[in-house]
């Protein structure tokens, strides 16, 4: 079964409250013949679109190509944060990599957060970007390593974004009663993250690149120049770049033996009017300490957009919202019977550390994804990164392609039954909060 027709409807958005909010975007035509370009890039999402537009800046003609529509997969459906730093903890950096290869991520990390500001500044998206990311803990030892990370990100790499939050003063960021502590990021950020991939696609198109939706890439002859090939034509191109993510398929089998795709849940909640204050008191992004990680944000029309639960299959659960429900009726009790207005599924692409997965598949190809529910800000950077590999400047792509990188145990038939295993371990200790 093919992820990219197994739960949406083909060349549709999903029913969710950013298709119902979008500034929408006329649909471009399917790649129909035979084509030339210098690259050709395969998946319209933040990746994609950052690589074209950069190269195109360049002087490249460049073809883009997306099964769906530009900004249907986990670019167009996340959470909305931009947050610092890897996927995984600077000190955890420092023991894996040693402290010159970390502070170059935390730079490159810095970088991301910048460049996505950068690009709504200069193409004037409306995306609603709003300052402040709060983390936080339901158990007094995870509100002790947040604090602890704060002040070493301060005395480190002397970050002094961060706020420390005890569970008094959480109250008046979120009023939790599942929550005891945490930090609060202001230099991260929040966004509708549709209307910011939309607007990077209108970016891309004046640009000059030139974008095919409804073209489903099935088959790659990889050479010198490469040929990409749909159902409805090809594309000779020089250089070929993969922006899949949990979408690829079976394009190919390195990229997908390390990084697996699994799906994940959000819920908007009816506007909640004076209930507001109650449950975000200040307008910034919340994610817990959870091994599944409960998010949530307010939209810009006063629902809670809370996202929970995680999936491993193919198909997305019948009842999308029951699913969700659960955990943010953990978090907020108040909420237990607020109606739900909208409830999508997504899939994103994960890594076996977490950590992005960039690779030279060849002379004339590259591959970024497995950004692990950290890709508004790596997605869109490494966009840029593999566009300025392709211009000669290779030493931000390498630097994250030098990351450890394994593939799943189990291979294609048992990784997600493994996964699945460890995911409930893991849920376990959530609930039992060791």
């Amino acid at each position: 079964m093919n992820l990219l027709f197994a739960n949406d409807k083909r060349g549709a958005y999903p029913p969710s409250w950013y298709a119902a909010t979008a500034t929408s975007l006329a649909p471009f035509e399917p790649l129909k013949g035979a084509h030339k370009a210098d690259i050709c890039v395969i998946g319209a999402g933040y990746t994609g679109l950052t690589a074209a537009l950069h190269l195109a800046q360049a002087g490249r003609d460049v073809v883009l190509l997306d099964a769906q529509r530009v900004g249907f997969g986990a670019s167009g459906r996340n959470g909305g944060q931009l947050g610092s730093g890897q996927r995984m903890e600077q000190d955890a950096l420092e023991a894996l990599m040693g402290d010159p290869e970390a502070a170059k991520l935390w730079d490159l990390a810095e970088d991301a957060k910048a460049l996505v500001k950068s690009l709504i500044a200069e193409h004037g998206i409306d995306c609603h970007l709003k300052p402040g990311v709060a983390w936080t803990s339901s158990t007094a030892g995870d509100v002790r390593h947040l604090h602890d990370y704060a002040d070493h990100l301060a005395r480190k790499y002397s970050y002094d974004q961060i706020e420390t939050l005890d569970n008094t003063a959480l109250q008046s960021v979120c009023p939790s009663p599942d929550y005891r502590g945490g930090i609060l990021d202001m230099g991260a950020a929040h966004l509708h993250p549709l209307n910011y991939v939309l607007g990077l696609a209108r970016a891309a198109a004046a640009a000059g690149v030139r974008i095919h939706e409804r073209s489903a890439v099935h088959h790659i002859d990889e050479g010198t120049p490469a040929t990409v090939r749909t159902d409805g034509g090809h594309v000779v191109a020089d250089h070929v770049i993969l922006a899949c993510n949990g979408y690829l398929g079976g394009l190919n089998r390195r990229v997908a033996a390390r990084v697996m795709p699994i799906n994940n849940f959000i819920v908007a909640t009816e506007p909640l009017g004076a209930r507001v204050k109650d449950i975000l008191p200040r307008d910034v992004a919340v994610a817990d300490s959870r091994f599944v990680v409960n998010y949530f944000r307010l939209s810009h029309d006063g629902r809670l957009l809370f996202g929970g639960g995680e999936s491993y299959g193919y198909r997305f659960p019948t009842d999308i919202a029951a699913k969700v429900r659960k955990p943010m009726s953990v978090v907020f009790p108040s909420l237990s019977d607020v109606k739900i207005d909208y409830a999508w599924g997504g899939t994103l692409g994960i890594t076996m550390k977490r950590l992005p997965y960039l690779v030279r598949l060849g002379a004339n190809m590259l591959s970024a994804s497995g950004y692990s529910g950290h890709g508004v800000g790596t997605a869109t950077h490494a966009g840029q990164l593999m566009a300025r590999a392709i211009e000669g400047d290779g030493d931000g792509f390498d630097t994250l392609a030098a990351l450890p990188s394994m593939p799943f145990p189990g291979g294609p038939a048992m990784r997600s039954p493994l996964l699945v295993l460890a995911m409930s371990w893991y849920a376990l200790r959530d609930k039992l909060g060791v």
